[in-house]
């Protein structure tokens, strides 16, 4: 594993070890005195899947967004608020910040980290691509602003096979980054030539095929539900494949009650609040005599606290900020991504992202 990562890891999962929980009276006056700074500073919550459910309903009750990485983006340009308080990672706040420059951006935890991030490292990442010049340079959301400010196109999960389909019919050879899984995946879907950079989420690369086979072999009634930065071989055993927003919309209107999810467990909280009626079961992520078969959860997500929100707020700290220069070359590879989604229709099928 990339030193970086391994390191940014540790100290996330330290952190979330050593950090108590808060007690139900204590939530509730965090709550209330949140709400009423929001209020006087005109903020608001853009909150993503995989935090914390009390972050998640906070979000949505104070006005604010629950969402995949795309809405986020959306929901923050959009918003009146003059201040973002971001519930994610850190690419998350740089991306709402590249997008609405003019607005604060603040996060309840700089250490928040993404593996696919830390991973692509822009000076590695412009060696790899000096060597390859003709190609697009494609990056997935979960990247840093400076290397969404190289690329030629931004993409998240949920938009990224339009977006290939659309490159591979201009006869354009593509290179893609980090996600080798999700590079994979586009490969296969749409038939493009993809030259991947050697990168993976360290939530769903653990997902494994032969733990997945034998609960499915045991639940023959349920949907197998899964992310694309999932490997080819667990990937192989869906029944749809699609970016958080695309899972939940899927198993709600699914006419089947049983599910198997593949991504970060945090996404099932909102799946429960959209189809209360049926069940949930969280894909397997290790074998036999593993401490944990359903560990899929981020801990860089975890690091995200409610105390941790107000308190930022209130001191104002953890101040996301983008230089001019990066912020504008991000800024046109993101909206070129925004406007394709407004005028492409994506089609609906059973395995598509």
């Amino acid at each position: 594993m990339n030193i970086s990562i391994e390191t940014s890891l540790e100290k996330a999962r330290k952190f979330n070890r050593l950090r108590s929980a808060p007690s139900d009276f204590e939530l509730e006056n965090v709550k209330k005195e949140l709400l009423a700074l929001m209020h006087k500073k005109n903020a608001q919550i853009v909150c993503h899947y995989y935090v914390d459910a009390a972050i998640q309903d906070f979000a949505i009750s104070s006005g604010g967004v629950v969402a995949d990485s795309l809405e986020m983006a959306r929901f923050g340009k959009e918003s009146n608020a003059e201040v973002l308080i971001v519930a994610g990672v850190r690419f998350m706040g740089e991306t709402a910040k590249i997008l609405s420059p003019d607005k604060k951006v603040i996060m309840p935890n700089l250490a928040a980290n993404c593996s696919l991030d830390l991973g692509c490292e822009i000076e590695s990442f412009k060696r790899f691509c000096s060597n390859h010049p003709n190609r697009t340079v494609v990056v997935y959301a979960n990247t840093s602003a400076v290397v969404k400010a190289f690329s030629d196109w931004v993409v998240t999960s949920s938009c990224a096979v339009p977006i290939v389909n659309h490159l591979k019919e201009n006869h354009q050879e593509i290179i893609f980054a980090p996600d080798m899984h999700l590079g994979d995946y586009l490969k296969k879907t749409t038939g493009a030539d993809i030259l991947n950079w050697d990168g993976h989420c360290v939530v769903h690369d653990e997902f494994k095929a032969f733990e997945l086979k034998e609960l499915k072999s045991r639940m023959p009634e349920a949907e197998v539900v899964i992310h694309p930065e999932s490997p080819a071989p667990v990937i192989e055993l869906a029944d749809f494949v699609g970016s958080t927003s695309q899972m939940i919309n899927f198993v709600a209107s699914s006419n089947k009650k049983k599910f198997i999810i593949g991504t970060d467990n945090g996404l099932i909280h909102m799946m429960k609040k959209k189809a209360p009626d049926k069940q949930f079961f969280e894909a397997p992520t290790a074998g036999n005599g593993a401490t944990c078969k359903s560990c899929a959860h981020c801990p860089w997500m975890e690091m995200n606290d409610l105390r941790d929100i107000l308190a930022v707020l209130r001191d104002g700290q953890n101040e996301i900020l983008v230089p001019k220069e990066i912020s504008y070359s991000a800024r046109k590879s993101i909206e070129k991504m925004l406007a394709f989604n407004q005028l492409k229709h994506v089609p609906k099928n059973r395995k598509t992202l």
